[in-house]
């Protein structure tokens, strides 16, 4: 069929530079180790912090509610598609992210996406970190406020965009708890502190934080002792929580409103039962089994040690996620590929998802993996590492 050909002469272009990538289908569950073309390899990519993706009390709330409640639920939310198990899932998540109320949208994208678009006018302006995540940046694409973007976790210059709109009549700093790409952690406290000596609203994004920091992976804000200092709370149920879906955890006013005007839950049919039941489940597992998360730190120390012993570049790295900084784009994927071929799926980054000159081989270690496991990891990162003479 004719008229992609632009597209086509781009994507060549990306086989050109050794950038262009296939995407790599999984041939069992996601655990530490994964089936990937009949071969059996060390899970280093995934998300799946706790390994509650298949958690067996997280199987079982699943199957028992599509036998109880079926495969779907027919409608959105405003219309036939909220079911009670909806609204004691939204009342448990609330309790325990310490809030007044909670919303669950279909995706942490959406949520980033519906919040934002929803509550700011050309009246208020939006203060976002450098290195938000992509929803958050087309969140804030999707309003007609101003906007403007403060150096990565620069207090000095959130300050300066602060007293430069003064004038404005909601101001809302944006701003992710944990990096997506560089592991590090948001300097929430001085951010609140400012907020409040400006008189300005506070949004984190929880996604990589939910699960992982705070009591029992309440997230950032319980991490640094700032409930009920932050206005907004975002998170993923699909990272940590092993499932599907996200979340804002505010007022009672926030959530009322966004029931009424976010536009991914107006027009977007709710979530599954068994999606539904699973993550309220993963929710119990977090108060009851705080173990994982225990073993997921333990894991994330043995890891980072390594690697930094081997002489990799690990950034500034404050958690699980910890990347492996190459700097060329087509050296880290070819970085991976070594890695895959020795028996580790970690997949390469690069730009547009992080700067030039800044790809990296991305890790996430879990609650899941074994010292063995890691051990052979870091064996074969490097193998891969001195054959490509990253190291």
């Amino acid at each position: 069929m004719k008229g992609f050909e632009y597209l086509q002469a781009e994507l060549d272009e990306m086989k050109k530079q050794g950038t262009f990538r296939k995407l790599i289908p999984l041939e069992s569950d996601q655990g530490a180790k994964v089936m990937i073309n009949g071969k059996e390899v060390i899970q280093l990519s995934s998300n799946n912090y706790l390994g509650l993706t298949s958690h067996p009390r997280l199987r079982k709330a699943a199957l028992e509610a599509v036998e109880n409640f079926g495969a779907g639920t027919g409608s959105v939310r405003t219309i036939a598609g909220t079911f009670t198990m909806h609204k004691e899932f939204e009342e448990k998540l609330a309790q325990f992210k310490h809030t007044e109320a909670a919303l669950v949208f279909q995706s942490g994208f959406t949520t980033n996406q519906g919040v934002l678009s929803s509550i700011l006018t050309k009246e208020d302006v939006v203060i976002s970190d450098a290195l938000n995540h992509a929803s958050i940046i087309d969140g804030i694409r999707l309003t007609k406020a101003a906007r403007k973007v403060y150096n990565h976790v620069d207090m000095a210059d959130l300050e300066r965009a602060l007293q430069e709109s003064k004038d404005f009549r909601v101001r809302i700093i944006v701003t992710d708890g944990v990096f997506s790409m560089d592991g590090n952690i948001t300097p929430l406290p001085e951010i609140v502190e400012l907020a409040e000596k400006y008189d300005a609203l506070v949004m984190v994004d929880d996604a990589h934080a939910s699960g992982v920091l705070g009591e029992n992976g309440r997230g950032t804000v319980n991490h640094f002792g700032l409930d009920g200092r932050v206005h907004i709370q975002v998170g993923t149920l699909s990272k940590a929580i092993g499932v599907l879906g996200g979340y804002v955890a505010s007022s009672r006013t926030l959530i009322d409103y966004l029931i009424h005007r976010g536009r991914p839950f107006l027009f977007s049919t709710s979530h599954p039962p068994a999606v539904t039941a699973a993550c309220s489940e993963a929710i119990s597992v977090l108060i009851e089994e705080p173990h994982l998360i225990e073993q997921l730190w333990d894991n994330t120390r043995f890891f980072k040690d390594g690697l930094s012993h081997l002489g990799f570049n690990i950034g500034k790295s404050e958690t699980p996620i910890t990347p492996v900084i190459v700097g060329n784009e087509a050296l880290s994927h070819q970085f991976s590929d070594k890695l895959l071929e020795y028996g580790v799926f970690a997949q390469g980054i690069a730009f547009p998802t992080v700067a030039k000159g800044l790809a990296r081989v991305r890790t996430i270690v879990t609650a899941e993996h074994t010292k063995e496991q890691l051990q052979e990891a870091l064996n074969i990162f490097e193998k891969a590492g001195k054959e490509l003479k990253i190291i």
